[in-house]
């Protein structure tokens, strides 16, 4: 079945707005750092802005859902694009103006909010479209990311002298704009109402849940995939510009590390379909382990190109495929709550990283900074290991038992 015309509309909405938000995230990612190190008394908490944007995310996540629960997606996604982008954005750029370190914490918090409610936009997207539609709504939704993989960071550069007075500050005032054109493109989507798993459906204790073997590896890999990749991401632009990079330099290598993160989301599907998502976990595993190494070897631009795209590929492999595999382990009605749980570990460890990033790198330095992921990279294998060998063990006992009837 084809697509309506308000299927069309509702998606083509939720891709722009994904866009918008993406373009704020990345902005963050960027330039946060790089000011909160100018506006900070303490090179060590340079990071502490984006850390706060982690914490924002994770504290309003669940609010956000019961929120849009009660509300609806459209009113729901205008309040968290108005109070988060649109106010977080505002509140950045006068903080720069002001020279305040602890105001700009403040605006990026807010940013973090805006990203609470932008996660459900893929969600969304699934509300709105048929069944025949809504694979590919998803990823449309998602393709966002590569979008805003060049524009990000363009907003980052171009337009940080936007207001002499405030150097630095013009990419706020953009990201505030740009959520004042969300809102006005949300104020068109129609969401109906998605279906509620209903108080009659069986549900596993959160508990035994979170002890199957699987559970554990999925969680592992989809928040040190992510941790690790924020704790690299957040230190480049510094250590780029320790270096002497300039801006546009740092812009160009955060456009090919999004890129990597969204890019091959096209084929990671598919990858797992034909692999098995033990061998792409295991992959994105090796990529972040192959991003560390090159990154301690050199200190070019080519080196930080090639670490930050490897970066961002196994970031994709082990969030796309521990998400895969935590899908396999919960029946719907438990999708809630098991979801919940392990977006609040990884954002946890998101924003232990993030915040880890400017003291890691000012006291011990870029490569020393890298070589400390390798062991996380190790830990994710170990794990799958782990759990394929109990795999085996679990079908050879089933078979034996089979076999034998009196061992029943």
């Amino acid at each position: 079945m084809r697509a309506t015309r308000l299927e069309k509309l509702n998606v083509g909405i939720l891709v722009t707005t994904q866009t918008l938000f993406m373009i704020a995230s990345i902005t963050v990612m960027t330039l946060s750092g790089v000011v909160g190190q100018q506006l900070s008394p303490d090179p060590g908490l340079a990071t502490l802005p984006i850390a706060l944007m982690m914490i924002g995310t994770l504290v309003s996540t669940l609010p956000a859902s019961l929120y849009m629960k009660r509300v609806g997606r459209r009113a729901g996604f205008i309040t968290g694009v108005s109070l988060g982008g649109v106010a977080g954005g505002l509140l950045s750029f006068i903080a720069i103006a002001q020279g305040s370190f602890w105001l700009f914490c403040a605006g990026n918090l807010l940013l973090g909010l805006y990203q609470g409610f932008a996660m459900y936009y893929r969600f969304a997207a699934a509300d709105v479209a048929s069944p025949s539609f809504r694979s590919r709504a998803i990823s449309y939704v998602m393709a966002g990311g590569v979008v805003a993989a060049f524009l990000g960071p363009w907003n980052a550069s171009i337009v940080a002298d936007w207001v002499p007075a405030v150097p630095s500050g013009g990419p706020y005032l953009m990201i505030a704009l740009l959520a004042l054109v969300a809102v006005g493109l949300l104020a068109f989507l129609r969401v109906p109402a998605s279906g509620e798993p209903q108080p009659g459906d069986v549900q596993r204790p959160m508990r035994g849940i979170a002890a199957q073997p699987a559970f554990l590896v999925a969680v592992l890999a989809g928040a040190i995939g992510y941790a690790v990749m924020i704790l690299v991401m957040t230190a480049t632009p510094l250590a780029m510009r320790e270096q002497g990079f300039e801006m546009s330099h740092v812009a160009t290598i955060m456009q090919w590390h999004v890129l990597g993160m969204f890019a091959p989301s096209f084929v990671t599907g598919s990858l797992i379909g034909r692999f098995g998502v033990a061998q792409v976990l295991l992959a994105g595993a090796a990529l972040l382990a192959g991003a560390a190494v090159v990154a301690t070897t050199g200190v070019t631009f080519a080196h930080f190109w090639v670490a930050l795209v490897l970066l961002g590929v196994g970031w994709n492999f082990l969030f796309v495929g521990g998400s895969a595999l935590l899908a396999s382990i919960h029946t719907e009605a438990e999708r809630g709550k098991v979801q919940g749980v392990n977006d609040l570990i990884i954002f946890s460890l998101v924003a232990i990283g993030s915040l880890m990033a400017g003291r890691l790198l000012h006291q011990f330095g870029w490569e020393l900074l890298n070589v400390f992921m390798l062991p996380l990279a190790a830990l994710v294998v170990a794990a799958i290991v782990w759990l394929k060998v109990r795999e085996v063990r679990y079908r050879r006992a089933k078979a034996a038992s089979a076999g034998n009837p009196a061992a029943e």
